[in-house]
Formats: C-alpha cells, structure tokens, sequence
C-alpha cells in the first residue's frame, strides 16, 4: 500500500539510505552478532553521511531537519536493509533528544558534534535489577556535595552499554520524594564507573547489553541535565518519542518479514507445487497484509502528530501496542510458513521472530500501554472512587 505521508523528496532520501545501509552495514552484520556488539565504525560512518541526529542544529554540525519524516527513513531502512542490532535509533533518537532539549548551550556545543559525527556514542540508563516499568522505584542515588554530585548505584539492560562514551543516569536526588530524580552524564571515563559483562540474550545478538555500576563517581555539576529534581518528568516527557520510534521499528521488523516470507512461498515448492498457492498460504498472508497496512496507517498519522507536536501520552501507547503486538504475531505467522527452514538461524526469518519479543517489553510493556490507554479513556481508579 502506498503511504501518502512521503513525498518525493523523502523517497529520493530513501533511496540514498537504503544504499548505504545495503552497501555499508549489511556486509559486516554476520560479525557484529558473532562478536556481541557494532564496531565503532558504523556510528562513524553514518555520522560522516549525515545520517545521525538529523534534527541537530547545523551549528552543531547536525543537518537541522525537523521534519521526522527523515528519521523515521532512517530507523526503517536500518531495520529492513542494515541491522537491528544497530542502535543508531536510540543514540540518534531516544538519547540525544536529552541534550539537545534539556542541555544548556555550553552542554550541547560539548556533546552535540561528537554525537553528530558518531566520535561519541550514546546510551541511557534508567532500569535497575529491582526496577523496572515503575523509575520512581529506583534506588540509585546521586548526593549533591558543593561543586560535584556522588553517584552511586547500578542499572541493568543498557543498551549500547559496551561501547558508549556518554550514558545519561537517572538517580535519586530527594530521598524521600518519590519523583525527586536527576538526570546526570556520565564519561565513560570517570572514576568509579564500571560496565558489567555483556548481558547474553534471546536476539538482537549485534546489539550490547549491559550491566553498569557507580561506586562514589564524581559527577560536575556542568554535567546535569535540567533542574536535578525534575527528571521523572523529564523522563516522561520523552517517553513519547521512545515509543513512537518503538512503533516504527515494529512495523519496519513486521513489513521485512512479510516481504521475505513472500518470496519464500513463491519459491518453495511442496506437492509439486509453490506452498504458496495452497489456500492456507495465501489466506494467512492476505490476512497479515491487511493488517500491516491498517497499522502502518495509524503509525504513520502518530508520525505526522508527532511532527506537528500534537501526538498524546495515550495515542503513542495505542501505536506502540498495536504496532508491537502485530510484529509478533508476523513473525510467528511466517516462521510457521517457512517450515523447518524458518527454525534456522541462516534464514532471517528465525532471527526476526526472536528479535520482535522485546518489542513487547521495552519502552514500556504492553500492559503498561494498555494501563496509559485506558486512564486516557478515563478508566482511572484514583478518579473514580
């Protein structure tokens, strides 16, 4: 199905993407899973195309698009044509955004350009062993001490944890307020900051995940973001966006795997003929064609939303649930069609269906979006006794 929300300007910038990512990052996929984790490399190279931080000012040496439309090109043909192992889409557009919108001037010519190149790459820290959906649970506390705050504590499942140069850390700064957090910066080369072993997972074998530990590190005050006491809201605030670019990866992950399934049954054969004339083929994949093409419409008007920054709490969490769970339900449809063959790690189909299980989980479980989606619908306990 056509998407209207492309004009012709974006599909030349599709096509200029899809280049590189066929050409630049897909050759080397094979090893970064085998390894754990993306050379260095690749952030550069996007960086030296001008692919990441699109929205970055150009004085920052970011191309300055504010239209997110180009980003959302990015993080779909990274996912169809690259590797989703790949972060680029949260240094570029979970993490950055902190800086660029919470930073004051002096952070931002500090940070931005680095990022800008990929000379410096990104992660978050947020989730601790036991805290998970509920952040104003962490234990994690950062104690303001004059001309530097002492950090201390642990986070688990970060993202890009092997190899950032920059982590954004949500502490505890008001012990005995429940929201009273700040969002600090830590340089991977501060005392007292320590990565935990690669974390082995279920897929998105390219992708390092990690645990992180802070033993009394010395954070300058020049490195907090914002107000030291405001981040839950801060972290609230981009949720959004996270779960916008959740969304896109979905159906970017979701479209892959139609496409490929498509040519498979056109090709395998079974009974002297291709499986995929047999009712049962073609009635399953008429059946996930329609129900991509309802969903990508709805991602994409949340993609517009966002643009005009119209795009609600409980709106993203509808397209993130409904874009998350109809990936996996793709993923399973199509490994079922693949046969043996889609239970083979050589065949792409095997590493999407293990890949799309988190999808389900981060940026917010689909019961949490279900949770967000009902209060806006005004099911909420605390209004209705």
């Amino acid at each position: 199905m056509r998407r209207l929300i492309f004009d012709a300007e974006h599909e030349e910038f599709r096509a200029s993407v899809r280049r590189f990512f066929c050409n630049e990052i897909a050759p080397h996929a094979a090893g970064w899973r085998k390894q754990g984790y993306v050379d260095r490399r690749a952030y550069s190279r996007c960086g030296e195309q001008g692919y990441l931080l699109l929205w970055a000012d150009e004085k920052y040496g970011g191309a300055g698009i504010a239209d997110f439309r180009y980003e959302q090109i990015v993080y779909e043909e990274n996912i169809r044509h690259g590797e989703p192992g790949f972060y680029i889409n949260l240094h570029s557009g979970l993490v950055a955004p902190y800086i660029g919108k919470l930073g004051d001037e002096e952070q931002k010519r500090r940070w931005l350009p680095r990022c800008v190149s990929g000379e410096a790459i990104l992660a978050i820290a947020m989730t601790e062993p036991g805290a998970g959906s509920d952040l104003a649970g962490m234990k994690s506390s950062a104690v303001d001490c004059g001309d530097h705050w002492l950090l201390n504590g642990s986070k688990t499942y970060i993202s890009n944890g092997q190899i950032a140069d920059l982590i954004i850390v949500a502490a505890r700064t008001v012990p005995d307020q429940r929201y009273g957090i700040g969002l600090f910066v830590v340089e991977a080369d501060m005392p007292g900051f320590k990565r935990g072993n690669r974390l082995e997972k279920m897929g998105l074998k390219a992708q390092d995940t990690s645990e992180m530990f802070f033993d009394n590190v010395r954070v300058p005050k020049s490195n907090v973001l914002g107000d030291a006491t405001r981040g839950f809201g801060y972290l609230q605030q981009f949720l959004v966006g996270e779960r916008l670019i959740a969304a896109i990866d979905s159906m970017a992950a979701a479209q892959t795997a139609f496409d490929i399934t498509l040519e498979f049954v056109q090709s395998r054969r079974a009974f002297g003929r291709p499986i995929g004339t047999f009712q049962n083929s073609r009635f399953v994949l008429a059946g996930l064609r329609a129900e991509i093409d309802a969903a990508q419409t709805f991602v994409d008007q949340c993609v517009l939303e966002y643009n005009a920054r119209r795009l609600t709490a409980d709106e993203v969490a509808g397209a993130k649930l409904v874009a998350s769970e109809l990936e996996g339900r793709v993923v399973d449809a199509c490994v079922q069609l693949h046969g043996g063959a889609g239970y083979m790690e050589e065949y792409r189909i095997c590493r999407l269906y293990t890949e799309a299980r988190v999808s389900r989980i981060f940026a917010g479980s689909s019961e949490i979006m279900k949770e967000i989606i009902g209060r806006g619908l005004g099911l909420d306990e605390r209004k209705l006794k």
